[in-house]
């Protein structure tokens, strides 16, 4: 198979690269990286991390292609589906959210040490007066989601709640959120 100025259908290249033909792969990378990587980078906003990913993936297509059914969707679908849940996954990763944690409290460290800083904490703008208004379950659930980074997987495992009410009681605390601040 000669991958240049050649088009190959869905089809034939599925069959190729289940034959494990480089060159398939290699027609694979050269039309298909870029909407994957951009897909990818929707998702994974840091363009070291996201051009990790897509090799990730392509070596996924790969390992995985045995595993594709043509009866439940396009090939490129099924390409952007595992590349999603790839960049999901590293978003999440343990890695990622400690190296996340640190830059972020770099970024705070320093902003409190230029002179005349405008930085306000949480208690400076106002939140902590707010989240009085909520009931404790729904502020519990608030801080650790967007004050202390944890997913709502990560709440279920570590502290014992079912992840229904999670879910419940984040939306309840938004909804009064957006009440006692009075947007709408």
């Amino acid at each position: 198979m000669s991958t240049q100025n050649h088009f190959i259908d869905q089809d034939q290249l599925v069959k190729e690269i289940q034959e494990r033909r480089p060159e398939a792969l290699n027609y694979l990378y050269d039309n298909y990286s870029s909407a994957i990587y951009g897909s990818i980078l929707r998702i994974v906003t840091d363009e070291d991390i996201a051009k990790e990913v897509l090799q990730d993936a392509f070596m996924k297509f790969w390992d995985k292609i045995d595993k594709y059914d043509p009866s439940k969707g396009r090939f490129f679908t099924w390409m952007i589906n595992i590349s999603r849940n790839l960049s999901i996954d590293k978003l999440r990763s343990k890695e990622l959210k400690k190296a996340q944690k640190t830059d972020d409290l770099g970024d705070y460290v320093n902003d409190t040490k230029s002179a005349g800083s405008t930085h306000q904490d949480i208690d400076g703008i106002g939140m902590k007066e707010a989240m009085r208004g909520l009931r404790d379950e729904e502020k519990f659930v608030l801080e650790m989601v967007y004050f202390k980074g944890y997913t709502q997987s990560e709440i279920e495992k570590e502290f014992g709640i079912p992840l229904g009410t999670i879910k419940t009681r984040l939306r309840m605390a938004l909804v009064n959120m957006r009440k006692i601040l009075n947007v709408e």
